[in-house]
């Protein structure tokens, strides 16, 4: 049976790039695995090589637990890298490539996991469905989307689900703190729109778009969102609170989190609104004045907040500047406190005496909006141990990616323990 690290590897040598040649190749070489160890796989596409694969194997319930990961990758540049983005090399006793941390690792880990499981005969305690998804590094049409919509039956009696930016460890003093998401901030995504006159670059503008759109972006950007705290934040700070054995002065929050380093991290995103300009696009020469400006915002609100942010953007853009969605989605909560949420803890923490597990919101998305859809409530949980030294943040879509081989190996056991109780 292979190993988690070289499954990591294989699965990094297929450059899974979105947008790009697709996905069929790391899909297929997952498919393979799972057939060779008697898992039964379904494969389809959306679209030529946009493929996913899912699987489901019977368990001791038909409540079934779905644990999900894409299979596409963020661009890497290889000139940036130390190490060729797409070698799969172990190093250092890391798996070093794009998709490590974000996700192929995970995959890795819920590959090996059920490999392992079915080379020892343990069954599930429960049904368990298996993802591995497209397209979910942009907007998950071809991936998540398409699955809930067109592929529904498969994940018939899901109730909870498993995926990523969860379960790694933070170092704090003699403890490591475990944050496990209960929840995502929502996605609004819009193209921004600025009318006006066209004309000669030399004379005074009637109404210049561009000079509109830059004004509407420069009140957008020098917003100070108010700090909305959510049961789940909260619930986090409280935790960190009595992890540390300081209190955390709520009404400075964003001074907490910089006095907490890694750990302030774990909020410092999730206490308010975002909407940050990332591309602009206006006129053909210099010497005219378009007639029209767009650029594009990466807006984020927290669960429960939509009205009030797309309320505040239409504010802060005034009635010159037009908008429309890009891609809208809903901020999904899974529940917590709950009975899952102290199991996915207690498997973390009899591998790892030392863990504290929190729960944490995260401040990006994930395919669990998808699945939210279809009343599948999705909790962040790709279990690693992690070196002090290694910047978990700083490697999602960063340069020289990588995950210890040691972390994968915790993974794997921790997983092995949630689904088994073995």
């Amino acid at each position: 049976m292979k190993s988690v690290a070289e499954i990591c590897s294989d699965l990094i040598r297929f450059d899974t790039t979105n947008p790009g040649a697709g996905e069929r190749p790391a899909a297929e070489y997952v498919a393979t695995l799972l057939s060779d160890a008697g898992v039964e796989p379904v494969v389809f596409e959306s679209a030529p090589r946009r493929t996913t694969v899912v699987a489901r194997i019977p368990g001791d319930s038909p409540d079934a637990l779905l644990i999900h990961g894409h299979l596409d990758v963020v661009p890497a540049d290889p000139a940036e890298w130390e190490l060729h983005p797409f070698s799969g090399e172990i190093v250092d006793d890391c798996v070093y490539g794009r998709g490590a941390v974000d996700m192929k690792g995970s995959c890795a880990m819920t590959i090996a996991t059920v490999l392992g499981m079915r080379e020892r005969g343990l069954r599930p305690k429960r049904d368990l469905v298996l993802a591995f998804l497209a397209d979910e590094e942009a907007t998950g049409d071809f991936g998540s989307r398409h699955a809930v919509a067109e592929h529904r039956e498969l994940f018939d009696g899901v109730s909870e689900a498993i995926s990523e930016s969860g379960g790694y460890s933070v170092n704090h003093g003699d403890v490591r703190v475990y944050p496990v998401a209960v929840g995502e901030r929502g996605t609004s995504w819009m193209k921004l729109t600025a009318h006006g006159v066209a004309g000669h670059g030399s004379r005074p503008a009637i109404d210049n778009p561009v000079a509109t759109l830059v004004e509407g972006l420069s009140r957008l950007s020098a917003y100070q969102w108010p700090v909305r705290l959510t049961p789940s934040v909260a619930a986090l700070i409280q935790n960190l609170s009595e992890i540390t054995g300081q209190a955390i002065d709520l009404d400075r929050l964003d001074a907490e989190a910089e006095r907490l380093g890694s750990l302030g991290s774990l909020f410092k995103a999730q206490i308010r609104n975002s909407a940050n300009p990332t591309m602009l696009e206006a006129g053909y020469k210099v010497n005219v004045v378009p007639s029209s400006a767009e650029a594009h915002v990466d807006g984020r609100y927290l669960p429960g907040l939509q009205e009030e942010f797309l309320a505040t953007v239409d504010e802060l853009l005034g009635p010159k500047i037009s908008r429309e969605f890009v891609n809208l989605e809903e901020a999904p909560a899974a529940p917590y406190p709950s009975d899952f949420f102290d199991e996915l803890a207690g498997s973390l923490v009899a591998e790892d005496p030392l863990a504290r597990p929190v729960p944490y919101v995260m401040s990006g998305g994930t395919d669990a909006k998808s699945f939210d859809r279809i009343g599948i409530k999705g909790y962040g949980f790709a279990p690693l141990m992690l070196r002090p030294d290694l910047d978990y943040f700083g490697m999602f879509h960063g340069k020289d990616e990588r995950v210890p081989v040691e972390g994968l190996e915790f993974g794997t056991r921790v997983l092995t323990r949630l689904l088994t109780s073995a």
